[in-house]
């Protein structure tokens, strides 16, 4: 009996060894972060256009189609403040102008219609085969290109001649801590016609892009760099030469980007407003002179 009472309190003491010995070598299991979810407000289900719209019949010495289709990031009040800013410049130059989201428009006789292509911020994979290969041809066939902040701000793209040729640099990321921070754009050429009206030190808030390299060939001509030194970037966003703002010439066609403008409150900006509708002119102008 004594035996037997010894026997089990040795395996208690074994047993209460091993759950101290397990409370203090063990750390408690951390917990899982919640996956990311994309909100649907900024990331609407992707829609492909097949039906291209009735276009109006335009009557104006330019034709210039405003397109900010969203299949990947969308900010709505950007989209519809940049939309109806884009408007009121193409029509106090006294042109027609045609908003819309339908990249069935992307086609050889509807594109023919039009001088100038605003990209505002579109967003994902807009373009069918069919569209992407109208598109091309439109531009290197002397058709203007703007291109305007999320139009040039995928981390990936299905269509690489978008991205090798038209824009000419990937997309790597954006300032994050904070998003939006103040900082310097030093205009490289203030003769060029789109940035003659800007200073050469340009304060403004911004979410600042970056990008795997600086824009070659194709005639680039970079307009504008950020100062690095006067915001924060995380170490793998540093460029060097960081462009912001560029043009490049594709075949007889223009084309200029510009990474400013996430915000709605950006198209209100004078100085803003000034360099797109520049801009605009000046990709108005491929059928007629030499991109150089």
């Amino acid at each position: 009996m004594k035996q037997s009472f010894f026997i089990v309190l040795l395996v208690c003491y074994v047993a209460a060894g091993n759950v101290m010995a397990a409370d203090v070598g063990t750390e408690p299991a951390a917990q899982k972060p919640a996956p990311y979810v994309k909100d649907p407000k900024f990331w609407p289900a992707a829609v492909m256009d097949h039906q291209p719209p009735a276009l109006p019949r335009f009557t104006k010495h330019h034709a210039v189609l405003v397109f900010g289709k969203t299949n990947g990031y969308r900010d709505d009040d950007q989209n519809k403040a940049a939309n109806s800013a884009l408007s009121n410049l193409i029509n106090e130059k006294n042109w027609d102008v045609y908003v819309t989201e339908n990249a069935a428009i992307f086609n050889a006789r509807q594109l023919k219609k039009f001088d100038v292509v605003v990209l505002n911020s579109i967003s994902g994979n807009v373009f069918l085969p069919e569209q992407r290969d109208a598109f091309q041809h439109w531009i290197e066939h002397g058709g203007g290109v703007v291109a305007l902040h999320g139009s040039g701000g995928d981390h990936h793209y299905d269509w690489q001649w978008y991205v090798d040729v038209m824009l000419g640099a990937q997309f790597i990321g954006h300032t994050s801590a904070p998003q939006f921070q103040p900082g310097v754009i030093r205009v490289i050429d203030n003769q060029h016609p789109i940035m003659h009206e800007l200073p050469a030190e340009w304060q403004r808030t911004e979410e600042w892009y970056a990008f795997d390299r600086v824009p070659t060939g194709y005639h680039t001509h970079i307009l504008a760099v950020l100062d690095e030194s006067s915001y924060h970037p995380p170490p793998e966003q540093v460029m060097g030469t960081h462009p912001l703002i560029w043009t490049r010439c594709i075949g007889n066609g223009r084309v200029f980007f510009s990474a400013l403008g996430h915000k709605a409150e950006t198209y209100a900006e004078p100085l803003h407003l000034k360099m797109i509708s520049s801009a605009i002119d000046w990709a108005s102008r491929s059928r007629k002179e030499k991109c150089e």
